[in-house]
């Protein structure tokens, strides 16, 4: 099967079948989606949910958490993974934010990945709420991408991302990243995928690969 085939056969049957997808991160505004992703590296967002609403209510600007300090903010996040390291990095990004982007979330992704602890994942929140055609590759999109046989085996998630940004259309990139999200959280599951009751089947690599027969 020829790779356009296959990202158009995955690409219209999720536009069908999903014509709805969203972060399952919990948020109102961009400085809380801000913190949101940073908190989910390595982490769920079920774990993350759990925990943002006191931050939120506690520090609910940049220059309030800009004025606290990472041992503080431990306190609220102890229960995340890598909560020593989150800490400070929330507490450097709304400095951050105060000093370099008066208070604002800046929506260019160069100027986002400034930011500390927010890295490529800085492509959530162009995504997610500047509707930017970027692409966050997180474990879930490297998964489904291979497997699916979007990507050609790619080695790193920066390596997925570009392949993904290739072939999908610029308007869909948006959505497209929460559909493999998604996916790969419900449906093609790390240890056992699910294959009796996912929909991508007739384009799937792995599905149609000698090993599975």
């Amino acid at each position: 099967m020829r790779k356009e085939e296959r990202y158009k056969g995955v690409l219209n049957w999720f536009n069908e079948h999903v014509p709805v997808a969203e972060t399952e991160l919990h948020y109102d505004n961009p400085y809380q989606l801000l913190i949101a992703v940073i908190l989910s590296a390595q982490c769920t967002d079920k774990r993350v949910n759990m925990i943002t609403p006191a931050l939120f209510r506690d520090f609910p600007t940049p220059e309030v958490m800009a004025a606290s300090t990472s041992e503080v903010i431990f306190e609220y996040i102890r229960s995340v993974s890598y909560p020593n390291n989150k800490s400070k990095h929330l507490v450097g990004m709304a400095k951050m934010l105060m000093s370099d982007f008066d208070g604002v979330v800046p929506s260019d992704i160069d100027e986002l990945q400034k930011l500390p602890g927010v890295g490529r994942k800085t492509n959530v929140i162009a995504s997610v709420v500047y509707n930017k055609p970027a692409m966050a590759v997180d474990t879930h999109v490297f998964r489904v991408a291979n497997r699916i046989g979007l990507t050609n085996n790619s080695k790193t998630p920066l390596e997925t991302e570009k392949e993904l940004v290739k072939h999908i259309p610029e308007e869909q990139i948006p959505i497209a990243h929460h559909w493999l999200i998604l996916h790969g959280r419900y449906t093609c599951i790390a240890r056992k995928p699910k294959c009796e009751e996912c929909g991508l089947k007739p384009w799937c690599k792995y599905f149609l690969s000698p090993k599975k027969t």
